[in-house]
């Protein structure tokens, strides 16, 4: 016989489950027996934590080598000199660590609500059921009502690495604009390269336009050269990977030919005049 200590979480829900449904609500210490069984078993049916923490750095580890090492952050970053990337890669790779870390935190927090919500949904049916138990219980629908939380853990952690990792290459590309210079950004969403994948509605329209945000502040901004339209600045808006599961990017402009014209001042088209000249 396996030992109670050992048993994974769908052998513990249903001797719990059973014992309330022939015995009812007795005292608060069944109640709490069941409750420390049911949690520890929920606990255990987890991946470890040290075996998540190596998927996640390798998943991370994965997207760092293929935008930073191997320079496909480039793509967002037309002009950028190689030299730039070089300096600025010790940042990028403390974000690299920063959101190993953050997304450990929150794949924990994240256990501990799945788990908590399973305790309640329990205790709440459990003190439902009379002394002396109740032979109208469907244990079947109680235990798939009870374990809805944990069984759909898996699925939400895997939704959390990709949504991490969106907001992880967002990151690496505005650590990149802010150290580099970068004067604006062009919205992209990743439906034009993903036909599976449904953009918001306001972020579909920024790209299908070709959208361009300036950055406040940016040198450019600051020399007068340039003026923002209706879209405005970056700020103005969430930023790409800012929203949950947002997948969208921007190109970030760094010369201000790659600017719209309604984007430069006067005093812009002027120097972009003589920089032709020149």
């Amino acid at each position: 016989m396996v030992e109670r200590s050992k048993k994974g979480f769908y052998d513990t829900i249903t001797e719990a489950v059973r014992y309330f449904s022939e015995h009812g609500f007795v005292s608060a210490e069944r109640l709490e027996f069941w409750v420390r069984e049911l949690r520890l078993a929920a606990e255990r049916s987890m991946i470890p934590t040290y075996v998540m923490e190596e998927q996640l750095r390798a998943t991370f580890g994965s997207i760092y080598r293929r935008m930073v090492e191997r320079g496909g952050i480039a793509k967002y970053h037309p002009g950028i000199g190689h030299f730039t990337l070089q300096q600025v890669q010790p940042r990028l790779r403390a974000e690299l660590d920063r959101r190993i870390l953050s997304s450990s935190q929150l794949i924990k927090l994240n256990r501990v609500e799945a788990i908590e919500k399973t305790i309640r949904r329990f205790s709440g049916w459990a003190t439902s059921i009379p002394a002396g138990g109740s032979d109208v219980v469907d244990k079947r629908e109680t235990k798939d009502d009870v374990r809805k939380a944990l069984a759909s853990l898996p699925f939400v952690e895997r939704r959390c690495n990709i949504d991490q990792g969106h907001k992880f290459i967002a990151n690496l590309n505005s650590i990149l604009a802010t150290d580099g210079g970068a004067i604006a950004g062009r919205w992209v969403d990743r439906g034009t390269s993903d036909a599976h994948y449904k953009a918001r509605p306001q972020h579909k329209a920024w790209s299908d336009r070709k959208a361009v945000f300036l950055i406040r502040d940016s040198w450019a901004h600051r020399a007068g050269l340039v003026k923002p339209n209706d879209d405005g600045f970056t700020d103005d808006h969430e930023a790409p990977g800012e929203l949950v599961y947002c997948a969208c990017s921007l190109v970030f402009l760094y010369n201000l030919r790659q600017l719209p014209p309604a984007l430069l001042t006067a005093k812009g088209k002027e120097a972009l005049e003589r920089a032709k000249v020149a």
